[in-house]
């Protein structure tokens, strides 16, 4: 499966692709149960868009979507965390990029979307020669994502607290995931 990315639109007239704003389709998406993590539940759409508005104006943070033959399927943030999300909470290195995606929710789930979901955002992220590991902070209780996690080669650091949640500070390397991508093609579970 082939995905694509494009900045996030939070203009509320911009419709892309489809005939709602990126907000309003992302608005769906975080309110919907299966993104409970996502702490956005009873966000109302200005929320969304206040939200995604401060991102696009944030020199250390941006949002994407990702699309699938043209269709909107997930979502995508890459920040600098030592300046956004985790500022103070560990000694960021050069190189170091931070990572949140959310796959849209769906009443026709397909096995194996969400890790190549995941293994897409990594790919994009690994592809500016200037990312040295991908950082995540994921809430502890998200073993849905800690699984995911652990298949594309991020290892657990840290138990940090952060004003929302208990998070688990996790790196991947380029390497570990280079490596995580050989074992998957090998059939082999990490």
């Amino acid at each position: 499966m082939t995905f694509t990315v494009r900045p996030l639109d939070p203009s509320p007239d911009f419709a892309g692709e489809t005939s709602v704003s990126d907000c309003e389709l992302v608005h769906g998406w975080v309110t919907h149960p299966k993104a409970a993590f996502w702490l956005m539940q009873n966000a109302k759409l200005q929320d969304v868009e206040r939200e995604y508005m401060a991102i696009a104006a944030h020199e250390h943070h941006d949002a994407f979507i990702g699309l699938s033959d043209g269709i909107p399927v997930f979502l995508m943030e890459r920040y600098d965390p030592a300046h956004v999300e985790l500022q103070g909470l560990y000694d960021a290195e050069p190189g170091d990029v931070g990572m949140h995606f959310l796959v849209a929710p769906t009443d026709t789930p397909v096995h194996g979307f969400t890790l190549e979901v995941i293994t897409s955002v990594m790919e994009t992220l690994f592809a500016d020669p200037a990312t040295r590991r991908v950082v995540v902070e994921p809430d502890v209780r998200n073993r849905a994502v800690h699984a995911l996690n652990d298949a594309v080669g991020f290892e657990i650091a840290a138990r940090v607290e952060k004003p929302e949640k208990d998070a688990y500070l996790s790196f991947c390397t380029r390497e570990q995931f280079l490596n995580s991508r050989g074992a998957a093609a090998r059939g082999v579970t990490r």
